[in-house]
Formats: structure tokens, C-alpha cells, sequence
């Protein structure tokens, strides 16, 4: 599988419904919207204001990923604002399956994700409980970032073990992703591709995302 989800972090707030309308002509698949809450990571984005035009003006899904403290408090908001997939950090919980339960019994797809410095061994007990794991390839809380090199070696482990045990799991990654690298990261075993800076920063924002599928 091979799907972008550009990332609505990077987009033009003052013109956010031009480039909804952008993302809903492009050949991307979903919306990618970075939730930060200024604890877990040092910057503060956006909360359920933003959902409503957002899931009114982007007929793509929107793919939650929140990085915030005490995800259960708010997981269930965040799917009754029109969530498709919701994402929260391993290292942000002490026991991620409840809450992966809470979002379930929404109906909403389940991700569990990790910074760059947390172990991806990690995420293997969890694997058939989830339907997407999240490797950042930068730290969590700052767009533009440079891609980390050893994302790769992570994601073909946990490819691996995907394989190994004939689960449907998805692998997206999040984090100095772009046209120059989609290929390496799908055939290392990506399934999704989060891009910001890349897709809304470019002169022509349609074309690097078909770009980004193509070469991928």
C-alpha cells in the first residue's frame, strides 16, 4: 500500500479552505492533522475548533495523530469530531490499550505511535491490537525537521514482523518525508507517508504529491 497524507501542520491557516480544496483535487489519500499540546511536546497547534472546517471542507479522512499528555481524556472527542484515525504515544501512556479501546468502540481506526528515541521493539506487543503503527523519523513537535537515516532500519523491522505473523497492520511515517526519499521509505516497507513542509511549502503542492506516488 502506498498513501500520502499530507499534513495539515504545514498548510495556510489564513487561506485553509483553498487548501483543503487542494488536498481534496490532489491525488492524496488523507489529511494528516498534528494535534500538540505544548506538555508532551513544546510547541501547541490546534484542538477541536479546527476539526469542524476541517472534516467540512476535506473529503479525504482525517488521520488524527494527537501528541499530547492524558490522550484519554480526549480521545473520544476527537472521534466524534470526525475523525477517521486517531494516534496517540506509547510513551505518553502507561497502558495504551485502554484508550485503544476507547477509540475503537467509536468505530475510528487505531494508531499507537513513537518518537525516534523510543525503542520500536516497543510497539510489537501491540501489533495485532492497533491498525496502524506511527514511527516518527524526526521528534515530535517541530515541522521541517531533516529526515533520521535509521527510520529505515526501524521500519523494516517492524515490517518484518508484520509480515511474520500475516497481520494487516499499516506502517506510516511521519517526519522529513519527500520526494527524494518516498521511494527508499516504501520499499522499506512504509505504507503511509506523512509530508508537510514538502507538499504545502512547493510551488506546485498536486504535483509532489503525484510525484510521491508515482516514485514511490
Amino acid at each position: 500500500m502506498k498513501l500520502i497524507a499530507p499534513s495539515v501542520l504545514s498548510a495556510d491557516f489564513g487561506h485553509l479552505a483553498d487548501d483543503l480544496e487542494m488536498i481534496n483535487r490532489s491525488e492524496a489519500d488523507w489529511l494528516h492533522v498534528d494535534v500538540m499540546d505544548g506538555t508532551f511536546v513544546p510547541n501547541i497547534s490546534f484542538g477541536f475548533p479546527l476539526m469542524e472546517p476541517m472534516r467540512k471542507y476535506c473529503t479525504k479522512p482525517l488521520d488524527v495523530h494527537l501528541m499530547i499528555v492524558h490522550p484519554e481524556k480526549y480521545v473520544e472527542r476527537f472521534c466524534d469530531a470526525g475523525a477517521w484515525s486517531v494516534g496517540f504515544h506509547l510513551e505518553a501512556v502507561d497502558d495504551p490499550l485502554p484508550i485503544l479501546d476507547l477509540i475503537k468502540a467509536k468505530g475510528v481506526r487505531t494508531c499507537l505511535t513513537i518518537n525516534p528515541d523510543i525503542d520500536v521493539k516497543r510497539l510489537v506487543p501491540y501489533l495485532d491490537k492497533v491498525d496502524m503503527v506511527l514511527l516518527m523519523s524526526v521528534f515530535a513537535g517541530f515541522g521541517g525537521q531533516k529526515f533520521i537515516p535509521e527510520t529505515m532500519d526501524k521500519i523494516r523491522f517492524i515490517k518484518a514482523e508484520i509480515v511474520k505473523r500475516n497481520l494487516p497492520t499499516l506502517i506510516e511515517i511521519d517526519g522529513g518525508v519527500n520526494a527524494d526519499n518516498s521511494a527508499e521509505l516504501f520499499a522499506a516497507g512504509a505504507d503511509v507517508l506523512v509530508a508537510g513542509s514538502a507538499v504545502f511549502e512547493a510551488k506546485d503542492p498536486e504535483e509532489v504529491i503525484r510525484k510521491m506516488k508515482i516514485t514511490g
